[in-house]
């Protein structure tokens, strides 16, 4: 591995360490509050959404509105084994949080195979009737809970362990959300990743180049509804209980909102605006009757003046952002001494 690129991993771990250090013990020690630390779960559950979501949408170019459709089916089937596994929940919810990744992950292979035939809004109307119909299914069988809700769901550690279940939660919110934003990026400058942004680009060409168009589609289709099923897991133990009417056409469009607006193809983009518009609306609770006119108007004079996004397709590096503040610093000596030599 070369220096430089061994050097930029280190200091992003450094960095990721150093974050999580400090969040963890503001909300262990309860200098964080609550609804703080809950509002910072949503935070990390809409990173991974988003981030998964952009994927599919941003690096595969193909409009998929059934998001949130992935992740309820992993948010109940998770809420449904800890629920009946039997296990103590410290063994039951690491299990649920791969369970809930698996069985969206079938009924992403299940609904991506006859899906990425089709192309742009034949796709998206597909995706959102597969969403709709997940909704159906939930609201009829008792299993579930019905339009009633599933409700019980065990907390993510047991009351007599003396641990704090917000910093449980954001641990593992925190770990996961991480997991993901490197998973995804590591796949993407991988040669899989390049023949992702092959078929985005021109999907006639990348097929004539000899790249299995098909099986790349459903690849990344199928990732972005794994993380979306772990989103899901979290999202229910985050809770406690599930309203399927959560899970609507509407909160498939925020989602993909969140990555329109962060920029199509930035995994940075996604990471800023998930947590913008996550904490954007519970700032502006406070004026409660202009709250979503507010939360619109910013979105539309975003859109009016950034229309590729608030990072376009730029990602962040912490070691491009160093050699830089190296860079000015060197240029500033030379400037003194310049000066002083005149």
């Amino acid at each position: 591995m070369p220096k430089n690129k061994k050097s930029s991993y280190l200091l992003t771990l450094a960095l990721v360490v150093v974050l999580y250090g400090v969040s963890a013990f503001l909300v262990a020690s309860g200098r964080i509050n609550k609804y703080v630390s809950g509002i910072l779960v949503m935070v990390l559950v809409n990173i991974i959404l988003t981030v998964s979501l952009n994927l599919a949408s941003g690096f595969l170019g193909q409009l998929v509105l059934g998001h949130a459709g992935f992740m309820s089916v992993g948010a109940y089937a998770s809420a449904l084994f800890t629920l009946n596994s039997g296990l103590p929940i410290s063994v039951a919810f690491p299990l649920s949080i791969l369970i809930a990744g698996v069985v969206a992950v079938i009924f992403g292979i299940l609904i991506g195979i006859p899906a990425l035939r089709l192309k742009g809004d034949y796709l998206a109307i597909i995706t959102l009737g597969f969403g709709e119909i997940i909704k159906v299914l939930i609201n009829f069988f008792d299993f579930t809970g019905g339009a009633r809700g599933l409700r019980g769901i065990p907390r993510v550690v047991d009351k007599s362990s003396g641990i704090s279940v917000e910093f449980v939660k954001f641990s593992y919110a925190f770990f996961l959300a991480v997991l993901t934003i490197y998973l995804i990026t590591a796949f993407i400058r991988s040669r899989h990743g390049r023949a992702v942004i092959a078929i985005r680009e021109d999907e006639i060409a990348a097929e004539a180049s000899g790249i299995n168009t098909t099986y790349y589609k459903l690849l990344a289709f199928v990732m972005a509804a794994f993380f979306a099923g772990v989103a899901g897991a979290l999202y229910a133990h985050h809770l406690g209980v599930l309203n399927p009417a959560k899970f609507d056409f509407n909160y498939s469009v925020e989602i993909l909102v969140m990555v329109v607006l962060g920029g199509m193809g930035s995994i940075t983009g996604s990471v800023v605006s998930a947590i913008a518009l996550t904490i954007l609306p519970e700032l502006l609770r406070g004026f409660s009757d202009y709250r979503m006119l507010a939360y619109s108007v910013i979105l539309i004079l975003v859109m009016l003046f950034k229309p590729t996004g608030l990072m376009g397709g730029y990602e962040f590096s912490l070691s491009r952002l160093v050699r830089k503040l190296r860079g000015k610093n060197k240029e500033k000596a030379e400037q003194e001494k310049v000066g002083a030599a005149k």
